[in-house]
């Protein structure tokens, strides 16, 4: 019999337990060990049924045993303690707090997300993107940044995943109740659900009410479509993450962007939070967040121009996809229908829209709005998550800066972190708490950047290292065999059939992991490409290797669910399924038992297509060594110190290269398996340890702990990319947004006639010779039409070139102005060349805009340089 209504019957707690209630509320419980054990002594075996979630717990616990707790003195005064730790917490003075400069900080900073991956009780993720934004958030509340997040609540999450019994995943999507998860409703001052509303074709409304959960002192705003205002398809928008077709995903991206900085502007006049000054757009699926800015602008007398320098200004934009189908792409007559006069933002004329997507360089579609594009046009400042991808995303999008070589495309790079606190195994941080003390150690975990905390790593003895990772390992063997049974029932075996998963995994031997999402980059199934050799190492009578594999493919990727089933279906072999197990449903529970209990972290992507790959770091931080491709972060900090590089076979282009470039990097990963890592493990000294091993745990320990950080890349963000914008958006008051834009019209237009006529130098033009150390003066004559030169800045650019006189390593000098305008309107710039480098040498020089309000000097991809014709205009010098 169904249910005609469905409601949450909340527990009536004891006055003096009340605090209980704020502490399961506010997600700090998560990643602190003291409020989870505080939760666990009120019912253990409830808190292990519950999954850690303390919402749960209270909710099913029985009265009695609340009435006993309330009477217990020692509970009480734990209680007391932990709460006034979270009082202290959220309202004290923190690294933020305590900068010098602190004035010059954003007051706020909102920061959007399509997901976040807080804790499992949460379940709004699907992978590395959400799990980041989740440890950002996590990580800017411990160092006190003033950060308000914002997403959606998706009332199905991401799919539970399961088996088939012939190895095919199945997708389950659980509903979920807001109020029995950590969330809040945001309520107007008269007790009224807090609403935004949007604007739909065809004179309807997209509602959406304002939950909010509280992730230390950040709160997190998610909006939910699932409101009786809304008609039957508007209460789906927020169904899914990532669900449905192109119409219901533009829907989602305009509720978080649009609807996304109206929920913000209603927190803050509700609360009284400070309003945001930088806006971070984390991906591009919050992108339209800067439309309703310039809307609003508008509002306030700014043309559309002027406001999007103002926009501009206070924007950071991150990109996480080095790939170009990873990016979101409407038809533009979707757009167009969506952004049309009786829908959303009607004041802002549709095409100037559509331009801000529009890829309107070699290779790209007219036709499509791509929102990568955008966001790259609506921020000033743009990053990618690693050194690596920094580069790759510069190559990706160059088109957007037209004649500007990749390097100086205006897109730095922030290398992800991990929030280690959440990562951290509790039996790690005691290890590190009786080496260096509790807080310390906590201070290690959460503000990075200190080195000398993390060398202490050097004086732990070889054996509670070693005790410590054989201890999570047989935490791992165990959890493995509980999962695996589950599976198993739910693939249809009986109890019967199941005995042999008592003998699953070894706690002696060397485990390998593996766990990701599935698209085919990440090659789940490399490992396989030779089975009979993979077979060889899982049974090695001396070395053997056990591997712990895990994974989701997207709902609609059959070609990764093919993957997943091959790999299952070699797993599910009665003669090595001991050794090897795929383990379905992959997610924040499970990562967090997985990355401690293994020896080695496998990743095997085609480089260079991961763009960070922070599960590795999370391993690291519990001394699990990375075996890696050259790829993400492992690319920018790896040393043999620590771990071992796959090499690789790149630029392979047709699928019989790529077949080739497999068999390759799967023997190099066979290679190393075989020959240094296993031997490496299993080899003794002389007091029966392994000595090298336990080496490069410490190695990794104490180098990679201070980089893999969430603090260490939140405080980057802070220092190179929100304080900056946060000054550029208090400069762009709206007279100077009009004079901007009207400066960069004026440019524009006039872009066209501005040239270099000549260039000569104080060599002679034969001369192919020059003496490092000597200097040559440049001397160039340059017409800029109806520019001045207050508007440009003429450069020498020098350095290495390559046998094509490319240069290759550019230094750029400004040239000053000596003379002008002359008869015919030309100006004269002159400026001393050093010839500080030996080798192949060349030089060019060019013009480029330049004002005081722009970020870049490519900020308006406008370039000129010398013709061809020129000759010596861009010589190269030989020594």
């Amino acid at each position: 019999m169904k249910a005609i209504r469905r409601f949450t019957v909340r527990p009536v707690l004891p006055e003096a337990l009340h605090p209980l209630s704020e502490l399961a509320r506010n997600l700090r419980y998560s990643w602190h060990a003291e409020t989870r054990d505080l939760f666990q002594s009120v019912d253990p075996e409830r808190w292990a049924a519950c999954g850690g979630d303390p919402v749960r717990l209270l909710g099913s616990v029985s009265t009695r045993r609340l009435a006993e707790l309330a009477e217990d003195r020692r509970f009480l005064r734990r209680l007391t303690a932990v709460a006034d730790d979270l009082r202290d917490y959220v309202s004290g003075d923190r690294w933020y707090q305590e900068q010098a400069q602190v004035s010059e900080l954003p007051a706020a900073v909102a920061y959007f997300s399509p997901e976040f991956g807080i804790t499992a009780a949460l379940p709004q993720y699907s992978g590395g993107l959400g799990i980041l934004a989740g440890d950002h958030l996590k990580a800017a509340s411990d160092l006190g940044v003033p950060l308000i997040g914002v997403g959606l609540l998706y009332r199905h999450g991401y799919f539970r995943q399961s088996l088939s019994r012939d190895g095919w995943q199945q997708e389950h999507y659980p509903v979920l109740d807001p109020n029995e998860l950590p969330l809040v409703p945001l309520h107007e001052a008269d007790g009224t659900p807090a609403q935004v509303g949007l604007a739909l074709p065809g004179g309807r409304v997209l509602h959406a009410r304002i939950w909010q959960a509280q992730v230390g002192r950040v709160p997190l705003l998610l909006l939910d479509s699932d409101v009786e205002e809304n008609d039957l398809g508007e209460r789906g928008v927020t169904d899914r993450l990532y669900g449905g077709g192109s119409e219901h995903r533009l829907l989602q991206e305009m509720l978080l962007g649009i609807g996304g900085v109206r929920a913000v502007r209603l927190y803050c006049r509700l609360t009284g939070h400070p309003e945001p000054e930088v806006f971070h757009t984390n991906e591009g699926h919050a992108g339209f967040l800067g439309l309703e800015r310039i809307a609003e602008l508008g509002d306030q007398g700014l043309d559309f121009d002027a406001g999007l320098e103002a926009v501009r200004s206070g924007t950071v934009f991150t990109t996480h996809t080095p790939v170009p189908a990873g990016i979101d792409r409407f038809d533009r007559e979707l757009v167009a229908r969506h952004f049309g006069p009786d829908a959303e933002l009607p004041r802002i004329d549709v095409g100037r829209i559509l331009g801000l997507g529009m890829e309107t360089y070699p290779g790209g579609d007219p036709n499509v709005f791509n929102m990568a594009v955008m966001g790259l046009r609506l921020a000033q400042r743009a990053n990618g998550v690693s050194l690596l991808h920094g580069q790759v995303s510069r190559e990706m999008f160059s088109g957007l800066w037209p004649g500007f070589d990749p390097d100086e495309v205006p897109i730095t790079s922030v290398t992800n972190g991990v929030h280690a606190p959440t990562w951290v195994a509790p039996e790690v941080f005691r290890l590190g708490a009786r080496q260096i003390g509790a807080e310390r150690t906590e201070d290690a975990l959460t503000v990075g950047g200190d080195s000398d905390r993390w060398d202490a790593v050097a004086d732990i003895p070889d054996q509670d290292i070693w005790d410590l990772r054989r201890d999570l390992r047989e935490q791992l063997v165990t959890e493995v065999r509980e999962r695996l049974h589950a599976s198993w029932r739910q693939r249809g075996a009986g109890t019967a059939e199941l005995g042999w998963i008592d003998g699953v995994l070894d706690p002696d031997v060397l485990t390998i992991g593996f766990a990701r999402r599935v698209p085919s980059y990440k090659r789940l199934t490399l490992m396989l490409r030779d089975q009979d050799r993979l077979m060889d190492l899982l049974l090695h009578p001396e070395r053997p290797i056990q591997i712990v594999v895990a994974g989701k493919a997207h709902p609609a990727d059959d070609g990764g669910k093919r993957l997943i089933q091959e790999l299952v279906r070699f797993a599910d072999d009665p003669r090595v399924r001991h050794r090897i197990v795929f383990l379905p449903d992959y997610g924040m529970a499970m990562a967090q038992k997985l990355y401690p209990g293994c020896d080695v972290w496998l990743n095997n992507p085609l480089r260079p297509l991961e763009a960070c790959g922070t599960s590795g770091m999370k391993a690291a931080l519990n001394g699990c060594l990375n075996l890696s491709v050259l790829d993400g972060w492992w690319d920018e900090w790896f040393r043999p110190d620590f771990g071992w590089a796959i090499p690789t076979a790149d630029g392979t282009a047709t699928d019989e290269d790529q077949d080739r470039r497999d068999d390759v990097e799967a023997t190099a990963l066979y290679d190393l398996l075989e020959q240094r890592v296993a031997p490496r493990f299993y080899e003794r000294g002389q007091g029966g340890l392994p000595d090298r091993w336990i080496e490069m745990v410490r190695e990794t320990l104490t180098h990679l702990g201070p980089k893999v950080l969430a603090g260490r890349m939140v405080r980057e963000y802070v220092d190179r990319l929100y304080t900056p914008a946060a000054r550029a958006h208090r400069s762009l008051t709206p007279d100077t947004a009009r004079e901007l834009s009207a400066w960069k019209a004026r440019v524009r237009g006039a872009w066209h006639r501005v040239r270099v006529d000549h260039v000569e130098t104080s060599a002679s033009p034969s001369s192919s010779a020059a003496e490092l150390g000597g200097t040559l003066v440049l001397r160039v004559r340059v017409g800029l039409g109806d520019l001045a030169p207050d508007d440009v800045e003429v450069q020498a650019v020098s350095g290495r070139v390559d046998t094509e006189d490319r240069i290759t390593d550019a230094t750029a000098a400004p040239l000053k102005p000596t003379s002008g305008p002359d008869e015919e309107g030309r100006w004269v710039y002159e400026g001393p060349l050093s010839l500080n480098r030996t080798g192949a040498f060349g030089y060019t020089v060019r013009i480029l805009p330049a004002h005081r309000l722009l970020a870049s000097s490519a900020e308006l991809g406008l370039v000129a340089v010398p013709s061809e014709e020129m000759g010596e205009g861009a010589g190269v010098l030989m020594r």
